[in-house]
């Protein structure tokens, strides 16, 4: 079918709309000896040719179809591409010898390629994805177009005519309601309070428990380390808080110059200090000094 693909392939409805619509309707339409005469060409011998005017001679009732499906929202040229299609598929499987025409054969190919192409494309979140759900989809948005929300006699009639529990044609009823948002989009002009499902996500930095937790350990944090340091001579609390407090840490020898002794000396009075403060924290002295 890939000849007849490209045969009509400068038919596209999607570069000219209008002009193809006049285009096939000006396809002469084929007797029932003549579809027959080709189908059996195509079916007994592999003609593509047969294929091409076969297809092309039902691209009108492409569109008829396509047009049935203007309520979507969806591009009536892309309705058209994927109904054309469900046209080839058809005239691939078409088999004269059953004794029908081709349109009634085709209508079931034609329809389910442009049912699948509403369903992928009518919302961001699939509306139905089981054969029961798409059954009902697409005769719940017929029955919507003369209904407002249904009430509870007109979803038992529905639900029983479509052999499904009521409570399925009510969960229907809802998705078709629904619309696609934006995670983070804004509010439009018409949409005055609207907030975005982004503003509704709970932002764990700010809980109210944890930044009280984390304030109250500070402030014991804060106070356990003072009294350690005050356990400490002047000497080894003033080393600590250079070497370790302050904004501008001291080094060893900045230290040894300061007390006037060496290095060496200042390292010892330092980790004296760190032993007796150790003992004093226990094995929380890693959240004070490291």
């Amino acid at each position: 079918m890939s000849n007849s693909l490209q045969a009509i392939g400068q038919l596209s409805p999607g570069h000219d709309l209008n002009g193809y619509i006049q285009t096939v309707n000006t396809i002469p339409v084929l007797s029932a000896q003549e579809e027959h005469d080709l189908a059996v060409q195509l079916h007994r011998d592999g003609d593509l040719d047969a294929a091409r005017r076969l297809v092309m001679s039902h691209l009108r009732f492409v569109v008829h179809i396509a047009r049935s499906y203007s309520g979507y929202g969806l591009q009536q040229a892309d309705l058209i591409q994927e109904g054309n299609v469900g046209l080839m598929k058809a005239v691939k499987r078409f088999d004269p010898s059953q004794g029908v025409r081709l349109v009634s054969f085709a209508v079931h190919w034609i329809k389910a390629e442009i049912h699948e192409f509403v369903l992928r494309n009518w919302r961001i979140v699939k509306v139905a994805t089981t054969k029961a759900q798409r059954k009902l989809f697409f005769n719940l948005r017929g029955a919507k177009k003369r209904l407002s929300w249904m009430n509870t006699a007109e979803v038992d009639a529905i639900a029983k005519d479509l052999d499904v529990k009521p409570h399925v044609v009510r969960e229907m009823e809802n998705r078709l309601a629904s619309r696609d948002a934006g995670f983070d989009a804004s509010a439009t002009d018409d949409e005055e309070g609207y907030q975005a499902p982004a503003n509704y996500l709970e932002d764990s930095r700010f809980d109210p428990a944890l930044q009280l937790e984390e304030a109250d350990h500070e402030e014991n944090a804060s106070r356990r380390l003072s009294q350690a340091l005050a356990q400490l001579d002047e000497r080894a609390r003033d080393i600590l808080q250079q070497r370790w407090l302050a904004e501008r840490k001291a080094t060893l020898h900045d230290l040894a110059d300061q007390y006037g002794v060496s290095a060496e000396r200042i390292r010892q009075l330092e980790k004296a200090a760190m032993k007796k403060i150790r003992d004093f924290l226990g094995d929380d002295v890693s959240a004070f000094v490291a």
